[in-house]
């Protein structure tokens, strides 16, 4: 019977389920998507029993359409959308609250009253993260602020305070595994990175009971056994789990000090492997990238809110096209010496500016600045994001970029990919491959069972490459443009 590796990548706006046979190779792939529930203050949510539902729901699916032997399935892999958080009854398994997504800031006041303590500082030399409502922290503090006898439960050990991957350990398991992994862990603003362990006066700061929080063990650890409700003949070992954005660094094989990634997803994020020592920086954070066979590696990386969710933005609410695809052929059209610039700072500007309190704007349109300048515009204010972080992280680094990898649905629009190596003046690199943040936990999962050789599995894979081509005055103009625009945004 062949053997297969299942990985499962639960991101902002779905699910998708991923069958990889013995080589690493995607066999199949199914996607279901859930609501997304956005009121007028910006707020952000998702409903945690619908994502449940549609993970068992998404393998059924693949093996399904797949025709495979459930037999043949071996490891399991999960990937998941970071930040976002939520907290559920620990005999239960029932939500309190719908998950809080990464992109809510309603943990804002939270955090300004941590800042006015003079918490900050401390708080960043601890976990290497700036403090801000993007991370679980404030989110988590949130709920249990704000939901009746939340408080006293987590207090008692009556709750599970957790990510979208605890939650769906814990309910895959049937609540016999509550845990999370190194990087998931980094992510929440609560674990110590250089202890690698919770940080009790950060938790009680945030109100947070460490007694609520998981288990936190290696990415390529044991996390239970399932079948999906009963799906598969036999329960398969859950070996892989990461935050979606280090699962696309270890599958992009990003493995040494200085290779870098960027996801272009819902959001994005920027990540560079530093290696076995953490370095601070003031415009984007340190996180661990993961930890393999008890041994952890580092990463900076910065985080910005809304990339691909601005293609989303011009298709579902200005209907100005009709298909993402739409995006490239438009700017290619556009009026090239147009100065229309958006900002999208719908919740905030993450980093490197760090200012919650920022709005959006489309800064600089002509009479003659139509459609097609404006959809450009919002392609463009993707690759003009990544720019600032990637600039940012090398200097505070002090390491030399000398290429980046892309990944996720943006990454294959020739017009952006083409763009962004001309704003950040280094080569665009793009596997041919779009889930790699499935991947790189499918592959974790593969290499932990004894499926995959770590040594072999990362090589083959196809990558196109775009080389900077824009002429440095015009490059330095557009760019200068957009800081001013920026500016204009920016509350601090």
């Amino acid at each position: 019977m062949a053997e297969y590796i299942l990985g499962i990548d639960q991101s902002t706006q779905g699910t998708k389920a991923l069958l990889f046979d013995q080589r690493g190779e995607i066999l199949c792939r199914t996607d279901l998507s859930h609501k997304q529930m956005i009121d007028d203050k910006g707020w952000v949510e998702h409903d945690p029993k619908e994502i449940y539902a549609n993970t068992v729901q998404a393998v059924e699916n693949l093996v399904e359409k797949a025709g495979v032997e459930k037999g043949g399935i071996k490891a399991i892999g999960i990937s998941n959308q970071r930040e976002t958080a939520l907290v559920w009854d620990r005999i239960t398994g029932e939500p309190i609250y719908n998950a809080v997504v990464w992109q809510c800031a309603r943990g804002a006041k939270i955090c300004e009253e941590i800042e006015k303590d003079g918490h900050a500082d401390m708080i960043r030399s601890r976990t290497g993260l700036k403090l801000s409502p993007y991370f679980s922290a404030a989110k988590i503090s949130w709920i249990l602020k704000n939901v009746p006898y939340a408080m006293e439960k987590a207090e008692k050990g009556e709750l599970c305070c957790g990510t979208m991957d605890s939650w769906l350990v814990y309910r895959l398991t049937g609540g016999k595994v509550f845990k999370t992994d190194y990087s998931n862990a980094s992510r929440t603003q609560l674990f110590n990175i250089r202890t690698l362990s919770w940080d009790e006066e950060i938790c009680g700061l945030f109100g947070i009971p460490i007694c609520a929080l998981a288990e936190v063990t290696d990415s390529d650890g044991d996390y239970g056994a399932v079948d999906f409700d009963g799906f598969l003949k036999q329960k398969v070992s859950i070996r892989g789990v990461m935050g979606d954005s280090h699962g696309a660094l270890f599958g992009q094989g990003c493995l040494s000090k200085g290779m870098i990634k960027a996801t272009y997803g819902t959001g994005s994020s920027i990540m560079m492997n530093i290696g076995d020592t953490p370095i601070f920086s003031k415009s984007v954070v340190t996180s661990l990238a993961w930890g393999m066979s008890g041994k952890i590696n580092y990463v900076l990386e910065g985080n910005i809110n809304y990339t691909g969710a601005v293609i989303s933005w011009l298709k579902d609410d200005l209907q100005m096209i009709s298909d993402p695809g739409e995006t490239g052929e438009l700017s290619e059209k556009a009026n090239k010496q147009d100065t229309t610039y958006i900002v999208p700072a719908f919740t905030g500007l993450s980093a490197p500016y760090w200012d919650s309190e920022a709005r959006a704007v489309i800064w600089g349109m002509s009479r003659t600045t139509k459609r097609a300048e404006i959809v450009k515009a919002g392609l463009e204010s993707i690759g003009y994001q990544i720019t600032d972080v990637i600039q940012a992280m090398s200097r505070e680094s002090g390491i030399p970029i000398e290429e980046l990898r892309a990944d996720g649905g943006p990454a294959h629009n020739i017009y952006l990919m083409q763009f962004q190596s001309d704003m950040a003046g280094i080569p665009v690199k793009v596997p041919s491959a779009e889930e790699l943040s499935g991947i790189g936990a499918a592959y974790a999962a593969g290499i932990a069972a004894g499926i995959y050789k770590k040594e072999d599995i990362f090589h083959g894979m196809e990558r196109r490459i775009f080389s900077p081509s824009m002429e440095k005055e015009e490059r330095e103009k557009k760019y200068n443009g957009w800081k001013t625009a920026v500016s204009h945004v920016l509350t601090k």
